[in-house]
């Protein structure tokens, strides 16, 4: 055994009752739950930002092509959506489709209730995946191109608020550009719940043959397509490819674009991890430094002894540094295991709820990251190590001769 290491179990005792042992157990504790909560803290902002922003994309797409000409009401000005523009967007790598819609503003009435929707048409090879694994009762419209269909797919937002289900009949009322009002009646053919409150609580999907009609549009003019990429490519970068190939009286613009409230609120989510990581480290960092510098105190007379024997101030520092890197190694190995423990509970239990209508999800939302892991360990335990070298540089100004007779 090393000298340096025989030392160091003497004077780093946890089982021994006295103060530097209570400092110990305190520094260990406080170094496993900032390491617990900075985890934990990540991992739940890391999983909210992905899990809102697959719903805000997989409900409005990556990208959207209108008229350049587009004004902020829902009466969406129409274009041609012709063999040329397919083939436009057929060639841009990244792609993986793309489908005409086109939304329609118009407003439900029952007996007892009223509620403005936007009806959002949608062709035969509409992509279904996101909204049909969000289904929660019935089935998904089935559209041609030869028939009109009266079915519709409403969210349980807006059944909830009018008490309907799937298999009522629902009138809508809509208004011209001369102010007159029509109405139309449609089948509800199924419920859908994605707990994006903002959506759900406006958008009914329906044939997009309806909106043509309802506008007086020919079979071939649509209010924007959608388009949907490959996994893991860049939106910002096909965006601006698609920006530049459309022709010159259409714009393009992301989910981003198109929601920048939500996307902003993200965003600021990543200061209260910042936050958080930097008050965690701080007071486990103070709580480090005050450890050794106790226990360096407490160790007066045996420093003192030491460099009286010949020890130099490197050798004494070693002795503090080791077995402080010790207590720095479990404290964080503790704080591992608590902090991807609770992530792992709650990522296969979802035991903490949220509110749906506040936060979008129904619980909250854990992604663990090897990268992010690694990263904040090795990160944090290099600034805790330099934080520790602090305190020994009180090795240097202790004098043999004051320090044996010190108490």
């Amino acid at each position: 055994m090393k000298a340096t290491t025989f030392i160091a179990s003497r004077i780093f005792s946890i089982s021994k009752e006295n103060l530097s042992s209570t400092v110990m157990r305190a520094a260990i504790v406080s170094v496993a739950l900032g390491i617990a909560i900075m985890l934990v803290s990540i991992a739940v902002v890391v999983g909210f930002k992905n899990q809102i922003k697959d719903k805000v994309i997989g409900f409005v797409a990556p990208i959207h092509v209108q008229a350049l000409n587009q004004n902020e009401s829902m009466e969406e000005t129409p274009f041609t959506f012709d063999s040329t523009l397919i083939t436009r967007l057929q060639g841009i790598s990244g792609i993986s489709s793309f489908q005409p819609t086109a939304n329609k503003a118009g407003i439900i009435k029952t007996d007892e209730e009223i509620h403005g929707i936007i009806l959002k048409g949608v062709g035969k090879e509409y992509n279904w995946d996101y909204i049909g694994s969000n289904l929660i009762s019935g089935e998904i419209p089935q559209y041609t191109e030869s028939v009109r269909s009266t079915d519709v797919l409403i969210s349980k937002v807006i059944a909830d608020k009018l008490k309907l289900q799937d298999g009522d009949e629902i009138r809508v009322w809509f208004v011209d550009q001369d102010m007159k009002t029509r109405g139309r009646k449609f089948n509800i053919k199924g419920i859908y719940d994605t707990g994006l409150t903002e959506c759900d609580e406006r958008f009914v999907y329906c044939d997009l043959n309806q909106v043509r009609k309802l506008n007086g549009w020919s079979d071939d003019q649509v209010g924007h397509v959608e388009i949907w990429l490959d996994k893991d490519v860049d939106i910002n970068a096909i965006n601006k490819v698609v920006y530049y190939t459309v022709p010159t009286s259409l714009i393009s613009y992301t989910a981003m674009e198109s929601y920048p409230q939500i996307f902003d609120w993200l965003d600021l989510q990543d200061m209260n991890v910042i936050i958080i990581i930097a008050l965690m480290l701080l007071v486990a960092g103070i709580t480090i430094i005050s450890m050794l510098l106790i226990i360096i105190l407490e160790r007066t007379s045996t420093i003192g002894i030491l460099k009286a024997m010949g020890a130099d101030n490197g050798f004494i520092r070693k002795i503090f540094l080791a077995r402080s890197f010790r207590l720095l190694f479990i404290g964080m190995l503790i704080g591992n295991v608590v902090g991807l423990g609770f992530c792992f509970f709650q990522k296969y239990t979802n035991f903490l709820t949220l509110p749906a209508e506040s936060y979008y999800l129904s619980s909250v939302p854990v992604e663990l990251n090897a990268g992010y892991v690694l990263l904040l360990n090795l990160g944090t335990m290099a600034l805790w190590i330099i934080m520790l070298l602090i305190p020994t540089m009180v090795i240097n100004k202790i004098r043999p001769s004051k320090s044996i007779r010190f108490e």
